[in-house]
């Protein structure tokens, strides 16, 4: 069997911290190769090899994955929702462009596998509010939202027709506390933990009864890495994937944080995200994805609720 020789792109990112360290207690140190345009995270430094990369820079991306001998590529660089509205042509270049930058240089050097995510920001007012299914009406409403359907389709081509073994699973909203989040909508419940723990104090962007799908980010990694080692025989889903595990309102979690801080208060004041939100599913169903590669997630609110407030503290 081939070694296997990783690049992670958007390595400094909030997915790309957590994924960038699990991939290298499997592989080993040496054969994940972080990259970024930004500066290497902290949390990465002499935890394995850096290099600074420009996803859109197409013949520098081909230099280094053939000096470095890359089978496999994980490309989490994108401008996501709410950062995406303020310049929709950037959001559209960067997701696409980076995007086909990859799959044209996994189809030339055949590399093993590839991995981009996707988002429930494909779906869109005329989905399903409630356990959306993986397969239904998707118009979303958002350039990110656009983006990374089209996106979803030219993976799936890209497998069709030249058989580029290219994953994807389209993430809920994403929470942790290693990491800053990337200007998402579901950003809100990554901000109410630290302002809990530093003001007692939050405003939030959402109305408190708007419930979304979201993830804690270890079942996030681990749903990655699962979907990623699946045999290939056994995926029916070459678009991209729903992946399920909570979905709670600002007031739910915000109740669950007074447990544990009892002086706690939130105030809400819906801005232009509310409406990017109001167009999203509020609970996904993800059975494909547990019956190809038996996904489960293994965080509930409570559970998260304790740890992240542990873990920033």
């Amino acid at each position: 069997m081939t070694k296997e020789k990783v690049l992670v792109i958007g390595a400094s990112g909030q997915i790309g911290v957590e994924l960038t360290l699990a991939l290298r207690r499997i592989y080993g140190n040496a054969n994940v190769v972080a990259s970024d345009l930004r500066e290497e995270n902290e949390l990465l430094k002499g935890s394995g090899p850096y290099v600074s990369l420009d996803v859109m820079n197409k013949e520098m991306l081909h230099v280094q994955v053939i000096r470095q001998n890359i089978t496999q590529i994980y490309l989490l660089a994108a401008i996501l929702s709410a950062t995406g509205e303020k310049n929709p042509n950037l959001a559209w270049h960067l997701n696409m462009q980076g995007l086909l930058n990859v799959l044209d240089i996994a189809r030339e050097e055949k590399l093993h596998k590839v991995y981009w995510p996707s988002s429930i920001a494909v779906f869109g007012p005329t989905s399903p509010r409630k356990d959306c299914p993986q397969r239904t009406i998707i118009e979303p409403s958002t350039v990110y939202g656009i983006s990374k359907y089209a996106g979803e389709f030219w993976c799936n081509y890209f497998f069709q027709r030249y058989g580029v073994d290219v994953r994807s699973i389209r993430y809920p909203g994403l929470i942790s506390y290693k990491s800053a989040p990337g200007g998402g909508t579901t950003d809100y419940a990554v901000e109410i933990f630290h302002e809990a723990l530093d003001e007692r104090h939050y405003d939030c962007f959402l109305k408190e009864d708007t419930y979304l799908p979201m993830m804690y980010m270890p079942d996030a990694i681990r749903a990655t890495i699962e979907l990623m080692e699946a045999p290939a025989d056994k995926l029916s889903v070459r678009t991209s994937y729903n992946v399920s595990a909570l979905s709670f309102s600002p007031n739910e979690i915000a109740t669950e944080i007074k447990k544990h801080i009892p002086d706690f208060t939130i105030r809400y004041t819906p801005d232009y995200r509310q409406k990017i939100a109001d167009s999203w599913p509020q609970s996904i169903d993800d059975s494909v994805a547990r019956d190809d590669w038996n996904w489960h997630p293994e965080y509930d609110l409570p559970r998260m609720t304790a740890e992240m407030l542990e873990n920033l503290e």
